[in-house]
């Protein structure tokens, strides 16, 4: 039951936080500063996940396979290499290390 109170509390958090940003007028929206954050926080909340997904191993700081592949594909994104070439240069350097230290 306790896990039913859990799921509910969240749902209408989840509602009131969409019913706040609904309420926000237009006129505060329009402002250049709002619209330069707005922009931002998709790419801020992307970086973050993908450092959590990459150094973090439960609460603790790790750096292995998974670092290289991140550092390949920092690498194939500054050669201008097509989506595709960038997942798959991060996913066979991954795979490498791995195998060669595990």
């Amino acid at each position: 039951m306790g896990a039913w109170i859990a799921i509910a509390v969240t749902v209408a958090g989840c509602y009131a936080v969409k019913l706040l940003g609904l309420s926000v007028p237009a006129a505060v929206l329009e402002r250049p500063l709002v619209r330069r954050l707005a922009a931002l926080v998709p790419i801020a909340a992307l970086a973050a996940l993908i450092a959590l997904q990459t150094f973090a191993d439960g609460r603790t700081l790790v750096v292995d396979a998974r670092a290289a592949g991140l550092a390949a594909a920092a690498v194939a994104l500054l050669l201008r290499a097509p989506f595709l070439v960038t997942v798959a240069a991060a996913v066979v350097v991954t795979a490498a290390v791995r195998a060669l230290t595990g």
